[in-house]
């Protein structure tokens, strides 16, 4: 039902021979140099990144786009699968986010000169970017609830506001944010807010503090809170308009749900892959353990979910595809919820198999799953997702 295209299959076998050479016997070498300089860019990262530019291995995303590889999001969602199963290999190809929101927001969204500036280094690899939306004192789920203040001043927006959680933003290779915040308060609810571009060496830009996710620090992209205070640009700086940041919200969380999600389920098949050869390499009670208690059952219920979970991102993905982001917005709506669940319980299932070596750093698990467990709230809390799917399933019945 969603085989894969022949060039598809093809990509596939180069993306799996790369990561087979390049990526996993490096992934120790890569988090060793991060030691040494926490938010540089790795040497290793940038070797392999002109690597898997040479192979055309690059910027695989960008649907509906000439700056792209041409691929559909249902394409796209196979090959982002396979970069999924390491947290390094997805910015290898210059796939990784939040960049690629960014990049897509910019190439929808952006002007001519803004694409020039921004977007070209962006595909290039030579820059990172975030995304400021998040707010510490207002549920941001909600964009509507957005605080941060964009007052127009002659021919320069003033920014003022503090944002958290700005993916990316420790990264000293990281330039520029999208900031999102109000432009016109006593505008209709959903025409209040707009979007920017901010360089984060703008004076009034402070990078307050690192955020840590269950004690990790995700270097070297990071998470930061950040400060705008009294942040000046030049009007030429907007997204599309004043007044158009939720219509630009939208349209950006379509494609990077579904990167997430695929890169979700090959994390989980890393995560079952692991399972199984734990578990058949392990004897306990006199029994090899995927012979023990609940262990078959743990795996059986890991490969299901799993591939459950794959059909319900591709038929989403087919679905933006067809008929638009806003059509597709309750199956993009499932399997943002349906995903990030599936992949913490698999990872969970994996660490009880593994025993002591699953929560510390002798394995992949303990990191994997502290990730795991910030997707369901990244894109919005589950119970949002839950609750749209639910009003578009009344819809037809009241």
């Amino acid at each position: 039902m969603f085989e894969p295209s022949p060039r598809v299959q093809e990509l596939k076998k180069q993306i799996q021979a790369f990561m087979d050479e390049h990526i996993y016997p490096n992934e120790k070498v890569f988090y060793e140099q991060v030691k040494q300089n926490k938010w540089g860019a790795p040497a290793i990262q940038e070797e392999l990144k002109k690597k898997a530019k040479a192979q055309g291995l690059w910027n695989l995303f960008l649907p509906e786009s000439e700056r792209g590889a041409g691929l559909s999001n249902e394409e796209y969602a196979h090959l982002c699968e396979l970069m999924g199963r390491s947290s390094i290999a997805p910015e290898i190809f210059n796939c990784s986010a939040p960049d690629t929101g960014n990049m897509e927001t910019i190439e929808r969204y952006g002007n001519d000169e803004q694409k020039e500036q921004w977007l070209k280094p962006l595909l290039a690899g030579e820059i990172r970017s975030c995304f400021s939306m998040t707010e510490p004192d207002v549920a941001s789920s909600d964009a509507t609830n957005i605080e941060c203040e964009i007052r127009r001043e002659g021919d320069e927006y003033v920014i003022n506001g503090t944002k958290w959680w700005s993916s990316g933003a420790m990264a000293d290779s990281c330039k520029i944010a999208i900031v999102m915040g109000k432009t016109n308060p006593d505008a209709p609810k959903h025409l209040q807010q707009s979007m920017i571009l901010v360089p984060l060496d703008t004076p009034g830009v402070k990078i307050v503090r690192e955020l840590l996710v269950f004690g990790y620090d995700h270097a070297p992209h990071g998470h930061a809170e950040i400060e705008y205070n009294n942040v000046r640009v030049p009007v030429s700086n907007i997204l599309l308009g004043e007044g158009r940041g939720f219509e630009i919200a939208q349209g950006r969380l379509g494609p990077g749900r579904i990167h997430h999600c695929m890169r979700a389920i090959g994390q989980a098949e890393r995560a079952l892959e692991a399972m199984c050869r734990r578990a058949a390499e392990r004897t306990a009670f006199g029994k090899p353990m995927y012979r023990l208690g609940s262990v078959p059952e743990s795996i059986a219920k890991s490969r299901c979910e799993i591939d459950q979970a794959r059909l319900l991102t591709l038929h989403a993905a087919r679905s933006m595809d067809q008929f638009g982001n806003k059509v597709a917005r309750q199956q993009i709506a499932m399997i943002k919820a349906v995903a990030p669940t599936m992949l913490c319980n698999v990872i969970d299932r994996a660490i009880q198999i593994h025993g002591a070596k699953g929560v510390c750093q002798d394995s992949f698990l303990a990191s994997a799953y502290a990730k795991a467990r910030t997707l369901r709230l990244a894109d919005g809390p589950d119970e949002v997702h839950l609750n749209s799917i639910a009003k578009m399933e009344m819809a037809q019945y009241l």
